[in-house]
């Protein structure tokens, strides 16, 4: 097969052997972005102005935080104070409470999502579920769908890959039927989604298979027998269901 730059992570990814090759993408665009933030883009004028206003998800902060270079989460982190400061004066300036209607009264919501809340609340909202590194990632990683069906439909030994692939998680799985229809032509789908379907069935049945026999081993009368390919069943199905490597180590700067 032959790559170009912009293949080469796909097939990759698809040649590791992982559970699923879009998490193993995902997880490489995520560290990327996070050595890139906290290397020596924060110091660029138009990367601290863009973090400033679009911040950072609960997530992400753990993972800045984790991977080293206090100096540089510390500047990102006072500038993006700054930042907030001016928008939340500027908020209270412009506040005004709602009136409460009788029937709002009694109308009590079930969670806060349910309220529809105000201004400054919808901007409290925004503020905490924005987030510069997913932003990042996210952009780079839909390319990588999209040349994922490009391969599919032009080289054969790429179809060989996805064929004895050990499929995708269940998150993944569903973002590739979601742009399916639209990215693969006519002419491809009935193999594509008999190959998809039938990677998807027989490697969710294998990781099952391995949780099974991984419960077994605990019967004192299996206590002797060879553990097979389940020792590490438990991490797999939970990448498999919930698209992480909970065994991942702290990513940092090396």
């Amino acid at each position: 097969m032959k790559d170009t730059i912009y293949t080469i992570p796909v097939t990759d990814a698809f040649k590791a052997g992982d559970e699923c090759p879009f998490c193993y993408i995902k997880r490489k665009l995520e560290q990327d972005a996070i050595s890139f933030i906290l290397g020596c883009a924060y110091m660029e004028d138009d990367i601290r102005a863009n973090t400033d206003q679009v911040g950072f998800c609960s997530e992400h902060y753990k993972k800045m935080y984790d991977y080293g270079n206090r100096l540089g989460n510390a500047l990102m982190l006072h500038t993006h104070l700054i930042r907030l400061q001016r928008e939340l004066k500027e908020k209270i300036e412009a506040f005004a409470p709602s009136k409460t209607s009788m029937f709002s009264k009694f109308k009590k919501p079930k969670t806060v999502e349910d309220t529809e809340g105000n201004s400054i609340s919808q901007w409290a909202k925004e503020k905490t579920h924005s987030c510069y590194i997913c932003d990042s990632y996210n952009k780079n990683f839909t390319r990588y769908m999209g040349t994922f069906f490009y391969l599919i439909e032009s080289n054969e030994e790429f179809r060989d890959l996805f064929k004895n692939s050990k499929g995708f998680c269940v998150p993944h799985f569903g973002e590739l039927m979601a742009l399916a229809d639209t990215q693969i032509s006519e002419k491809y789908k009935p193999e594509f989604y008999n190959t998809l379907f039938t990677i998807m069935q027989n490697n969710l049945k294998r990781v099952e298979e391995d949780v099974s026999w991984f419960i077994d081993k605990f019967d004192y009368r299996n206590k002797d027998a060879d553990w097979k390919t389940s020792k590490d069943a438990i991490p797999r199905a939970m990448q498999k269901l919930g698209s992480i490597y909970v065994e991942d180590a702290p990513f940092k700067e090396k």
